[in-house]
């Protein structure tokens, strides 16, 4: 147990490196521009438990070794922006900075999932300085606007309510909710735009 103690903290390492980074980003913009693209950030760490049962389901023996090499989500980060075109800045931001190796992109928001689930989702690599060396540890970066965080919050009560097994008609409503809130989401980015181009004719 003190093995996988010790693997997680170098997670929990790497999390608060990812975090600190984020709030620079964001506060810094907030300085220059005047404005926060990120609402919140959430993070999280995979229990033991939860890394056993994925191993598991992968067909893979419980071990450090595996655990390492074959999860790349057991730290993971939750960025949630206004605007779509926020979650893309962050992105790129992110990226770009000299010590993180960009390993994965999956971009649901311009591809979503069937079901309707839209967000962008990066597997970043992370150096992380500890007494006798260094290690670098992936982490996974979601990064959604909050109308998609709200509406993937709802879909994982109900697919957790119905075990996994979703009715069809539910699963229909979903992916029309989720095509709302993606019109909505572009509706609050115009009035946004609109609003921006108001305040600069008022200062003329």
């Amino acid at each position: 147990m003190r093995e996988w103690g010790k693997l997680l903290l170098n997670y929990k390492f790497a999390l608060d490196e990812v975090s600190t980074k984020l709030n620079i980003l964001n506060e810094e913009l907030q300085f220059i521009q005047n404005y926060n693209p990120i609402e919140h950030i959430k993070t999280r760490i995979k229990s033991p438990e939860s890394i056993r049962d994925k191993l598991l389901r992968k067909g893979l023996p419980v071990t450090l070794e595996n655990a390492k090499a074959k999860i790349q989500d057991i730290a993971g980060v939750r960025v949630i922006c206004s605007f779509s075109t926020d979650v893309y800045r962050i992105c790129d931001m992110i990226s770009n900075q000299q010590d993180v190796t960009v390993l994965q992109v999956k971009d649901y928001i311009a591809n979503p999932k069937p079901n309707g689930y839209q967000s962008l989702h990066l597997i970043v690599e992370i150096p992380v300085f500890l007494t006798d060396r260094i290690v670098q540890v992936p982490v996974e970066i979601q990064i959604r606007t909050i109308a998609m965080d709200f509406w993937a919050s709802l879909e994982h009560k109900i697919y957790y309510k119905f075990d996994a097994r979703v009715p069809d008609d539910i699963g229909r409503q979903l992916k029309e909710a989720a095509d709302l809130i993606a019109s909505l989401d572009r509706r609050m980015f115009s009035l946004s735009e609109q609003m921006q181009e108001y305040r600069q004719e008022q200062r003329v």
